[in-house]
């Protein structure tokens, strides 16, 4: 029994066409993983640890009625917070500003997302006193700035010149 030498052997169009698929899956699962992250980027799911960044809007030639804004909603500053557990206290300054940053103390801190501190000598520059499952909560100090809080995605949008409705 002889053998014939085989010089070139051509993949099937089954073979080929799993390749194909492979690349395709390949892609689907990239573009899926990129719009996760982008997602978590924009929610601000994904924060350093004991971090917290508030977003702001602020009303323009207008009112606060409630939380809605009789004139037009404008990016207001962004204030971050570090809660620091084993001082407990937390710090905090506003984003892209030259203010000095400042400190809240006493406070019950369980980490960055859940917080309660007593008002002290910095509450006033603060916006807020207590974060409750990552969500700020609103008090006297936020009311008398003219500030309502949104989320990140939204701010951005109002940043880029994008109307994004009257309610904060």
């Amino acid at each position: 029994m002889s053998l014939t030498p085989l010089t070139h052997v051509h993949p099937s169009a089954e073979t080929m066409a799993y390749r194909r698929g492979g690349k395709h899956l390949q892609l689907w699962v990239l573009a899926i993983v990129a719009a996760a992250a982008a997602y978590a980027w924009c929610v601000d799911f994904v924060t350093v640890e004991g971090e917290r960044t508030i977003y702001t809007v602020a009303c323009e030639g207008g009112s606060w009625n409630g939380n809605r804004c009789t004139g037009r909603l404008t990016p207001g500053p962004r204030f971050r917070f570090r809660a620091l557990p084993a001082h407990g206290e937390v710090l905090f300054w506003t984003a892209g500003a030259s203010d000095p940053a400042g400190k809240l103390a006493p406070c019950k801190v369980e980490s960055g997302r859940n917080w309660q501190c007593d008002p002290g000598a910095d509450s006033a520059r603060s916006i807020t006193l207590q974060m409750l499952r990552g969500v700020p909560q609103p008090d006297a100090v936020l009311t008398a700035r003219g500030l309502h809080f949104v989320p990140k995605m939204r701010w951005l949008l109002l940043r880029a010149g994008m109307p994004t409705g009257t309610r904060a």
